[in-house]
């Protein structure tokens, strides 16, 4: 796999060190239970899985490159290149000014912008009618390189499904940039909607089957479906895709879902299955099912607590914690920052959208942590977490004594 050219800011020795050592030995990546790192009160297992994928790097390269390519050009990024803060606002140290905002909203007027700027598409790639905008405001410099390879897989599945006479099921977020982003380009070649849970598509299986009113459909789905959708044509034949970052469980449910509920609605056999639905592999990146499954195999282990580091809009992160919370006491936090003191700790309520202060987090005199963070977040963040930790106990570490402290399960 290419190696990135990232800033150094970013890296973490004692981090690369454990996953060179889990690498070399076991570089097929079959072994997905934790690293053990012990230093007597404080023990942490960290997940095999965690940190920037290839798609953030792929675009955090592409970003700097614009940057030291010119060096007298305006550079402008769409939005948040990724969902993590601390590499936004190094950016934006840089000079360079975002657009829109992760929601969509206009912070730079259109009009502002000029074919002498450089503007660069951030890894979630953007809408049609964006990059629409883009050409005909003739803008040449375009690092459409920073886009992530895995969005572009999804795009290239929905053009395959929709050629072939299938209507297009989105599974995603609505706001979110990734959905908003694959939901354009699959209305642009047929017929789309989006759902976001399997709630909704179990309230889609009621149209699919005639059980609720087809006019219900168009209020309940407002602004989630293509121009023109027709139910009662456009439900006859799907196929399902989605955004790379979700729990690939609920993905996985809701194909399978969906795909009885047109065998059954259809009487279909084994082998006409395809007449209604599309034969789809699953479009979760590598790194999302690899650090999804890392956090299966370390919640294993028994622990007092887990943490889990990233920006607070960022969805795979936000899955995590999901995994997490469901065994012990969770607490997602942006940075080692967010580790007040021992005593208290600042963390993000993905129920409520809010910050949240926990007091006593931590047992008194020795703790087991489960550590992971997601696929936008640096690893320097994470050591600077284990740091916080120690000196919460009085202890402490240099680099490269952690490598030989690594164990396995």
């Amino acid at each position: 796999m290419k190696v990135f050219d990232i800033p150094t800011a970013y890296k973490s020795e004692m981090v690369t060190a454990i996953k060179k050592s889990r690498q070399e030995r076991d570089h097929l990546k079959k072994d997905f239970s934790p690293s053990i790192l012990d230093f007597g009160k404080v023990r942490i297992n960290l997940a095999r899985h965690f940190g920037f994928c290839y798609g953030v790097e792929n675009a955090i390269e592409t970003a700097y490159t614009a940057i030291q390519e010119n060096p007298h050009k305006r550079i402008y990024l769409l939005s948040e290149i990724i969902h993590n803060p601390h590499v936004n606002q190094a950016l934006q140290e840089n000079g360079v000014k975002f657009i829109m905002d992760t929601y969509g909203r206009q912070l730079i007027p259109w009009e502002e912008i000029t074919p002498a700027d450089v503007v660069i598409m951030p890894a979630f790639g953007t809408t049609v009618e964006v990059e629409q905008m883009l050409k005909r405001k003739e803008i040449n410099r375009i690092y459409y390189r920073s886009k992530c390879p895995f969005v572009e897989k999804v795009w290239t599945r929905v053009s395959q499904i929709a050629n072939k006479g299938y209507t297009v099921i989105v599974h995603g977020k609505p706001d979110h940039e990734e959905t908003r982003a694959t939901f354009s380009h699959s209305r642009s070649v047929g017929a789309s909607m989006v759902i976001k849970d399997l709630k909704e598509a179990e309230l889609l299986a009621d149209f699919i089957r005639n059980r609720r009113p087809p006019a219900d459909f168009y209020s309940l789905f407002e602004g989630r479906y293509s121009e023109g959708f027709h139910i009662t044509q456009d439900l006859k034949r799907i196929g399902v895709v989605n955004q790379t970052t979700l729990l690939a469980d609920e993905t996985q449910q809701i194909a399978d879902f969906l795909q009885q509920t047109m065998v059954e609605h259809y009487q279909l056999t084994d082998d006409h299955i395809t007449d209604h639905f599309a034969n789809m592999r699953d479009t979760l990146c590598y790194a999302t099912h690899d650090n999804q499954s890392a956090v299966t195999e370390m919640l294993s282990l028994d622990a007092d607590l887990a943490i889990v580091v990233g920006g607070y809009n960022s969805s795979n992160t936000s899955h995590l914690v999901e995994l997490c919370e469901a065994k012990l006491p969770t607490y997602f936090i942006s940075a080692s920052e967010s580790l007040l003191s021992k005593t208290a700790i600042e963390h993000w309520d993905i129920h409520h959208q809010q910050l949240k202060l926990t007091k006593d987090y931590l047992p008194s005199e020795s703790v087991v942590i489960h550590l992971t963070s997601g696929a936008s977040c640096p690893d320097i963040l994470i050591e600077n977490v284990i740091r916080r930790v120690l000196s919460f106990y009085h202890l402490s570490f240099d680099n490269w004594q952690i490598a030989s402290k690594l164990k396995n399960k």
